[in-house]
């Protein structure tokens, strides 16, 4: 994961980087999200709605950690952003990207019910060279027929008024 290239950071350098997230989310110009366990006292991963590629369109990122693996929490963050994609945002399109040999990564989005549009040959750049990348995508349309139209997600905005 190239994002990953400057870890390990130091505890100045990853507040740093929370501040930077939370400026973007209020700004609405980038939104991150940090997965926690029930009891909200563990990390167990991040995900992010990014609009890389414009206004009308999000692209889900997720990461989560090994001893996290296997247990449907990527599933969940997965359906939940692609119903705030859909239903709050109002895009037209949602992605996926992930390395082909993440297979673990792509079941996620085929389970979901993103297609794969396309593998893009050596489009990803990481400190040991380019990689190619895989693109899941979902749109408007066939959002309602997809799994993640039923996923269980409350949302609530900055005043406290239920949003979903």
């Amino acid at each position: 994961m190239p994002w990953a290239a400057d870890e390990p950071q130091t505890l100045e350098e990853k507040v740093s980087l929370l501040r930077h997230f939370r400026a973007s989310f209020d700004e609405g110009e980038d939104f991150v999200y940090g997965i926690l366990d029930a009891r909200e006292d563990r990390v167990l991963g991040g995900s992010g709605l990014h609009p890389r590629s414009g206004k009308d369109m999000r692209e889900i990122g997720y990461w989560v950690r090994v001893d996290a693996e296997g247990q449907g929490v990527i599933a969940e963050t997965t359906a939940a952003l692609t119903r705030v994609a859909f239903q709050l945002d109002g895009v037209d399109r949602v992605e996926i990207h992930c390395d082909p040999a993440n297979r673990r990564s792509a079941a996620v989005a085929e389970r979901a019910g993103f297609q794969h549009e396309a593998t893009l040959r050596r489009r990803l750049i990481y400190p040991n060279g380019r990689r190619d990348v895989m693109i899941w995508t979902m749109f408007a349309d066939e959002y309602p027929r997809s799994p993640c139209a039923g996923a269980a997600l409350e949302a609530f905005d900055v005043q406290g008024e239920r949003l979903l």
